[in-house]
């Protein structure tokens, strides 16, 4: 899951929002097949898309637990197999986020997976329900609301919680307001649901399936609810499935991840063969500048043109790291802002994605957030958690475990979180990077655990976010090709070493 992934993520919804039909209900006496009309194909409207890749849309129950009642759109797309003689079946690609588009991950994935992957495979995609091309959500959020500081709660420089607790306030309620039954049906266990009409539209008796961060926990619940319908499935980037608390921990992880992976970042920025974004002899040097920098900004922020809010701020600068922390390739652009804020440099050109993309990403991500699983509401806890995670990580000051809209929703979760277990086939293999900021090693370890014989672990010694076919780590890569192509998999964990 990654709240982080709202900027990445908002670009891509944006040119997919504007041309979306809203959910209808079925027609009088007309009740909805047991099993859904095969898909039928056509050209994609994004002109971004692979030539290769066609379209389609799929019907699904708003209520899956009233098949014949209202439905809803789903976006569907795939790439099928280059050798069609040699064709093993479907590949589902499960998009992280929440919220995160898919529609066009047959695209992404033909440039990046292996041509013996490519052979084999049908590469389908989807949009999740409420997200882009499907039937789509919006909370109606103000301009200040999407922002980076906003979503992802910081607290005061002093560390008071007030302004949060107002905007969590204010944001369940916008949702409450004007998100619809859409948003109300919005979970894990739903899209668990709607990936297995995508098969059954696709007349296959059994999937496989690669779910990346917060597709991750979407594949292992839809591995658990439908153990029998499933191939071969490869978890990338991988979530703590701990039922008594999902995106609760996912985003209190943020503080040991961001622990874990800053030293990259450190160790690249006072490296000498970086002249022009090199910000101190040393890594240790850097990580006392940057927190230098964060809290002189918290008392005396630049303006900066263009964001949301328009100013560099300490809490703006601590959302920046974050996001950097996800690839090495974003490493300059931190770089360049801790030399504007320390009077080296000019800032860069703000990068805000346009509140139409990020109004249906924030929707569908405080909708599985907080239709997932029951968030505590005592705002005196949340101040205590604050104070006491600033100390502990300072540089994420707080805000991993900071108040949600979630604590402020109407409603509790319509159904208990999935208990992932160990029931099923022996038929998933896991890739993980030790240094991943967003899904941190530790809660990888959990799901292996929560999956016992069912799964293998494929460790890799690399920082940043996604682990195959992104980083180019070629014994992970090797492993899960071989996994997806093959069938083989390691008899045991397995470690990969780093790579340079």
């Amino acid at each position: 899951m990654r709240i982080a992934h709202f900027t990445a993520a908002a670009t891509a919804v944006l040119a997919l929002v504007s041309t979306v039909p809203a959910a209808t209900a079925a027609a009088p006496g007309a009740a909805a097949a047991a099993r859904p009309a095969a898909l039928s194909w056509g050209p994609c409207a994004d002109t971004a898309a692979d030539a290769r890749q066609q379209c389609a849309t799929l019907a699904v129950p708003l209520d899956h637990g009233d098949p014949n009642g209202p439905q809803l759109n789903l976006a569907v797309s795939r790439i099928t197999a280059a050798r069609p003689d040699q064709r093993r079946g479907v590949l589902l690609m499960v998009p992280g986020g929440p919220g995160n588009p898919g529609l066009n991950g047959p695209t992404g994935a033909a440039r990046r997976l292996p041509q013996s992957v490519l052979d084999q495979y049908d590469l389908v995609g989807f949009d999740p329900r409420g997200v882009g091309r499907s039937t789509p959500v919006d909370c109606g959020l103000a301009h200040e609301d999407l922002s980076m500081t906003t979503l992802l709660p910081w607290p005061a420089p002093d560390g008071s919680i007030t302004g949060n607790l107002s905007a969590a306030r204010r944001i369940a309620d916008a949702c409450t307001r004007n998100g619809g039954p859409v948003l109300r049906s919005i979970s894990t266990r739903n899209e668990a649901r709607d990936m297995d009409r995508i098969r059954q539209a696709l007349g296959e008796r059994r999937i496989s399936a690669w779910g990346v961060s917060y597709g991750t926990y979407a594949g292992a619940v839809y591995a658990t609810m439908f153990p029998d319908r499933t191939d071969r499935i490869v978890l990338d980037s991988n979530d703590d499935p701990d039922p008594r608390r999902v995106e609760r921990g996912w985003l209190a992880a943020y503080a040991t991840g961001a622990e874990d992976r800053f030293p990259d970042f450190a160790a690249w920025a006072s490296d000498p063969g970086h002249p022009e974004h090199r910000l101190a002899d040393t890594p240790q040097q850097v990580r006392e500048l940057f927190l230098r920098l964060a809290a002189k900004l918290d008392t005396a922020p630049l303006p900066w043109p263009g964001a949301n809010p328009a100013r560099l701020d300490g809490n703006t600068l601590r959302a920046a790291m974050l996001d950097t922390l996800y690839d090495d390739a974003r490493f300059p652009r931190l770089a360049r802002l801790m030399l504007a804020a320390d009077g080296r440099a000019a800032l860069p050109p703000a990068a805000t994605p346009p509140d139409a993309a990020m109004q249906n990403t924030v929707a569908v991500s405080v909708g599985t957030l907080c239709n997932d699983v029951r968030w505590p509401r005592s705002a005196d806890g949340y101040a205590r958690a604050v104070a006491a995670d600033r100390t502990a990580h300072p540089l994420t000051a707080g805000m991993p475990v900071n108040v949600m809209p979630c604590a402020f929703w109407p409603s509790d979760p319509a159904e208990p979180p999935t208990e992932v277990t160990s029931d099923g086939p022996s038929n998933i293999l896991m890739v993980q990077n030790l240094r991943d900021p967003a899904t941190p090693y530790r809660g990888a370890l959990r799901l292996r655990a929560a999956l016992g014989d069912r799964a293998r672990l494929v460790s890799v010694d690399s920082g940043g976010h996604d682990a195959y076919a992104a980083h180019g780590n070629a014994c992970g890569d090797r492993l899960v090709t071989s996994f997806l192509v093959d069938g083989r998999r390691p008899a045991h964990d397995t470690l990969c070493p780093a790579e340079h």
